[in-house]
């Protein structure tokens, strides 16, 4: 650890000591019971389903702030509420890339868990659009539609989801996106229809 320590730049020290006292102050909320396994062909058969929405989760202008002092985007419109009261958004707003990180984090709760599932990774959008601000004090959740179950070779499952991040009371949500998440599973073919 005391090596980690002294080769880490001044910035990855930041973002530890930004993150640690960011999960004292906004502590997780309990969220939906987390699903349950299921087979890859149980997956394959959820395919054009909407999925059970995540729990709603508060942006608030502490996290805004956290967030413009881990990737350094000081910007008004994020951190001066006085100031941003004149701009088009009428207050401030949440970064887009803070919306699309508290999506990741929801749509893990309810994203359907394999059967055998050693570990899955994010594995990046086809598509993203910021569709509307989140501004400060909404509540926001994921919603996810599984389009396709690809098996890629052995152990290898790649999960696409048409995704949404919801502003509770907005027509228009945050995000719009097509994700991409890779399952490996342990100690079997991850073929469809085995």
């Amino acid at each position: 650890m005391l090596q980690t320590s002294v080769v880490c730049s001044t910035g990855m020290i930041r973002y530890w000591r930004v993150f640690h006292a960011r999960d004292r102050k906004h502590a997780p909320m309990p969220g939906p019971t987390p699903p349950e396994k299921l087979t890859v062909d149980a997956v394959n058969a959820l395919v054009g389903q909407p999925l059970a929405p995540s729990r709603w989760r508060v942006i608030d202008q502490a996290m805004i702030d956290d967030f413009a002092d881990l990737i350094n985007d000081h910007q008004y419109i994020h951190v001066d509420p006085v100031r941003a009261r004149a701009s088009p958004f009428g207050g401030t707003v949440a970064h887009g890339f803070l919306s699309l990180s508290i999506f990741g984090g929801l749509a893990a709760e309810i994203a359907p868990k394999l059967e055998n599932g050693q570990m899955s990774v994010n594995y990046g959008f086809d598509r993203i659009r910021f569709a509307a601000p989140v501004r400060e004090g909404a509540e926001v959740r994921t919603v996810l539609t599984l389009k396709a179950v690809e098996a890629q070779g052995s152990g290898v499952v790649n999960l696409l989801y048409d995704a949404v991040l919801e502003i509770r009371g907005e027509g228009k949500p945050a995000i719009v996106a097509e994700w991409r998440v890779r399952h490996y599973l342990q100690g079997e073919a991850a073929g469809l229809g085995a």
